[in-house]
């Protein structure tokens, strides 16, 4: 197999980064943090009690800190798509002009991988659960957490109350709410619900306007939150300082020119094609489940 491999210049790389931002509602809410190809811990500290107010010669108290680690180990991402081998003979115009469209698709598959991974623990490609993700998702995470008490059921005719009691579980934890993670649907009923004269109790939703930001919190509205038939309606949480995703390594992109890289059984060069393919590895962490809540469609 006939492989050109290349690294995605960092300009270009700077961009898919930014581009994977604008289509993943978790890294539009949260940053992007360096981490490592071999895997990167990230500690987290829960101080055990209050400050200490001491008078003057009196001891001091036993004050106590619990140190977590969690664990960011990245996993590959890849996407291909089959073009014209006029490709390779093609201007250099035209050749940045695919190049473009393919670097805007590939980010955007990275946003949405981001998102069904963290939200769900699904592969894109086959909509099945991964293995490689195994129980690191909001889904599992925080059913399991305190027994599933940070869950909101989903109310349709309520969804404003539904958010009230989320940011309610999270600060009564005693963290900051930084964000939420709507579905279309979420969205849409946020949209409808009336006040008790009749107007809109959130105008700015109206006619489909999706909007950054809502009563003052950060939002996005993504239909990776509800994907692969997941009951998950909005996600709400501390995204800034307790949700984090990065990129490792280099960004690669292949123009492969031989054999059957997609496993489809037809050969590039008897049809006249060849194989564009970016690879880059992707890697997050959710670090604290007292952090974030769901509401979720009931069961």
């Amino acid at each position: 197999m006939a492989v050109t491999k290349n690294v995605f210049p960092d300009v270009v790389q700077k961009d898919i980064v930014n581009l994977t931002r604008g289509k993943s509602s978790l890294a539009k809410l949260s940053d992007a943090t360096p981490i490592d190809f071999v895997g990167t811990d990230v500690f987290t500290f829960s101080f055990d009690n209050r400050a200490s107010i001491v008078g003057e010669n009196e001891a001091k108290a036993v004050g106590g800190v619990t140190l977590q680690p969690v664990q960011i180990k990245p996993f590959k991402i890849e996407y291909g798509a089959r073009v014209s081998d006029e490709f390779l003979i093609a201007s250099e115009e035209r050749k940045v002009e695919i190049l473009k469209g393919f670097k805007e698709g590939f980010a955007k598959e990275l946003g949405f991988a981001l998102d069904t991974a963290a939200l769900h623990g699904i592969n894109p490609r086959t909509g099945l659960a991964s293995t490689v993700i195994g129980n690191n998702h909001f889904d599992y995470i925080i059913a399991n957490y305190a027994s599933g008490a940070n869950i909101i059921t989903y109310n349709a005719s309520d969804p404003n109350a539904n958010m009230e009691a989320a940011i309610a579980k999270v600060m009564d934890a005693e963290h900051e709410v930084t964000g939420a993670a709507f579905a279309p649907s979420f969205r849409s009923a946020l949209a409808s619900q009336k006040k008790s004269n009749g107007d809109a109790m959130f105008p700015e939703l109206l006619w489909g306007n999706n909007v950054d930001v809502l009563r003052g919190l950060t939002v996005d509205s993504n239909p990776s939150v509800s994907s692969y038939s997941s009951k998950d309606r909005a996600v709400v949480g501390n995204f800034r300082d307790f949700f984090k995703w990065g990129v490792a390594k280099d960004i690669w992109f292949d123009v492969i020119r031989y054999g059957d890289p997609d496993n489809t059984g037809v050969d590039l060069a008897g049809h006249n094609q060849i194989y564009l393919r970016g690879e880059a590895y992707l890697g997050y962490g959710i670090l604290v489940p007292a952090a974030f809540s769901l509401v979720k469609e009931g069961e």
